[in-house]
């Protein structure tokens, strides 16, 4: 008697990592019974923006984002999303 192969579904999340170890392990054309074309962008990508700062600003935030841990980019855009859902 033949064994019936248990057939997996792709994973339904929105993380990266979970997706790309799936995808390390399975063919894309063992699910395309589940694939759907879709015609709008899945991510959409931030916006850069740039600001030019006195150099003793830049460097009062190096300074301070290197007592938080945290890169100074990180920080800038941490200030900027405070304040625009403060607004």
């Amino acid at each position: 008697m033949e064994k019936k192969v248990k057939t997996q579904r792709i994973p339904r999340t929105d993380s990266i990592e979970e997706l790309a170890r799936f995808w390390d392990t399975h063919d894309l054309t063992d699910f395309e019974a589940e694939l759907t074309e879709v015609s709008k962008p899945v991510f959409e990508p931030e916006t850069s923006v740039r600001i030019h700062l006195p150099p003793q600003d830049a460097e009062a935030i190096e300074r301070i984002a290197k007592a938080k841990g945290v890169a100074p980019p990180e920080l800038i855009r941490e200030w900027i999303l405070q304040k625009v859902h403060t607004s």
